[in-house]
């Protein structure tokens, strides 16, 4: 099936796009488009770097093709599952990736009818009993309840169930009867170890907070002319004043929000640049390319200023947490290790900003569990455009201006399920991201679907 899987993920966005396709009919925008280019092409895969192929031998095990040949396979795995996603509408039950190349994409749904499709698309098929939607519902009321001794809920769509992590035998079912969740809905954990924001700050960098407690830079932004950078919002409030690694002033804090979220953007004065990278192993600059959260089952790597650079995988997107502080929602949950002085920084999967480090349990000595805030949300919340090394949008037309021949507009944050027009058609947005020029919807499958 690996090999299935390996072949069809160069074939999958044509497949599946003509799938798809078939219900659209001819529009006067039939002109000739830009040719498109492959997941794996749309995020520069063949370009990961020595420091991060480098990582994921270490922490993965892989060796520096296998890597490469993971990468390639996520992307287009991400592509693929995407458009199932947007296919399989409310039936939809969640995609993750196996193998150690991550050759496997499955993908689950609640109606049998759907099956062939997800084949077809070179993915592997499973039918379950719940939807995604309905299983985040039920954690969403959860979640309005919990408290410490039940810190971390998530939907594992593996398993098709709600997991309950409690620190203390009888919280969870207390936390069933007190919401009237169903209780073959869920899977209950014990864990001896309750996440906590990971306190004492170019990405994976350490600043400091009002000359004394420590984070990590996340990743370099800019707002209009302002350069800065995203981070964990319970590394500071608005007006708390930084300094850099060098502890040389650095800029100030200009929104947070945790709990709730757990994010940030500091604005830097003008003896900072924002730079399109990351810390990498033995501090070489890792390229940051785009903004593409990628699916559960990827790998994923980590840069801290308290513990350097780590890889694991994703395990589940929009878990909740509850620290001490109180919960964070919409978090994505990891294997990767931190621990406090790593909080705020860079979490990036090939060269796309997944997000920034939030909290975890463990250490990477005896190995951990940690949850980053995705990116994507804090660059639309705050109206900041991530630095990259490939083509910089610019300034662009003023807020609320079409592009022309289109709503679509370079700098602007995408959410699944947005739609945009352009050169007269209408295109959905299949994975959240941070439109940039050159990822024109015609001319990027892999993140945009043409109505």
């Amino acid at each position: 099936m690996l090999k299935r899987h390996a072949r069809a993920a160069c074939t999958a966005l044509a497949t599946a796009g003509l799938l798809l396709a078939a219900t659209g009919g001819a529009t006067a925008s039939d002109a000739p488009r830009p040719a498109a280019a492959s997941a794996a092409e749309t995020l520069r895969t063949a370009d990961a770097q020595p420091e991060l192929l480098a990582a994921m031998r270490r922490d993965l095990g892989l060796t520096a093709t296998q890597a490469r040949t993971r990468l390639a396979h996520e992307a287009e795995a991400g592509a693929t599952a995407a458009r199932l996603r947007d296919r399989l509408g409310a039936a939809f039950a969640g995609a993750w990736l196996d193998g150690a190349d991550a050759g496997t994409l499955t993908v689950a749904t609640t109606r049998a009818a759907d099956t062939a499709a997800i084949r077809a698309a070179g993915a592997e098929a499973k039918l379950v009993g719940r939807s995604l939607s309905d299983l985040d519902a039920a954690k969403s009321a959860l979640d309005r309840a919990a408290g410490a001794e039940t810190p971390v809920r998530y939907v594992d769509t593996r398993t098709n169930t709600l997991v309950i992590e409690e620190t203390r035998p009888g919280a969870a079912a207390r936390l069933l009867a007190a919401t009237g969740t169903d209780s073959a809905l869920v899977k209950v954990v014990r864990t001896a170890e309750a996440p906590r924001p990971l306190y004492d700050l170019r990405g994976g960098d350490a600043y400091y907070m009002n000359g004394s407690g420590r984070c990590s830079v996340g990743f370099p932004v800019t707002k209009g002319t302002t350069q800065g950078f995203a981070t964990a919002g319970h590394c500071g409030r608005a007006g708390t004043t930084t300094s850099g690694f060098n502890q040389v002033a650095q800029g100030s804090f200009q929104a947070s929000v945790f709990p709730g979220n757990d994010m940030a953007w500091v604005a830097a004065n003008s003896s900072w640049t924002s730079t399109p990278y990351v810390k990498g192993s033995g501090g070489a600059n890792v390229q940051v390319t785009g903004s593409v959260l990628q699916p559960v089952g990827s790998s994923v790597c980590r840069s801290g200023s308290t513990t350097g650079w780590h890889c694991g995988t994703v395990q589940q997107h929009n878990t909740s947490v509850t620290y001490p502080e109180g919960t964070i929602s919409g978090v994505t949950r990891t294997t990767v290790c931190a621990e406090p002085g790593d909080s705020g920084g860079s979490y990036i999967s090939g060269s796309q900003a997944q997000g920034v480090t939030s909290g975890g349990s463990g250490n990477c000595s005896s190995g951990g569990t940690t949850f980053f805030q995705p990116l994507n949300p804090i660059l639309s919340a705050y109206g900041l455009t991530l630095k990259t090394t490939g083509s910089d949008p610019g300034p662009g037309p003023g807020p609320g201006d079409p592009e022309p021949g289109g709503t679509w507009k370079a700098g602007a944050v995408y959410a699944t399920g947005a739609t945009v027009t352009h050169g007269g058609a209408t295109y959905r947005c299949l994975q959240g991201h941070q439109a940039q020029t050159g990822w024109e919807p015609p001319a990027v499958p892999a993140l945009w679907q043409r109505l």
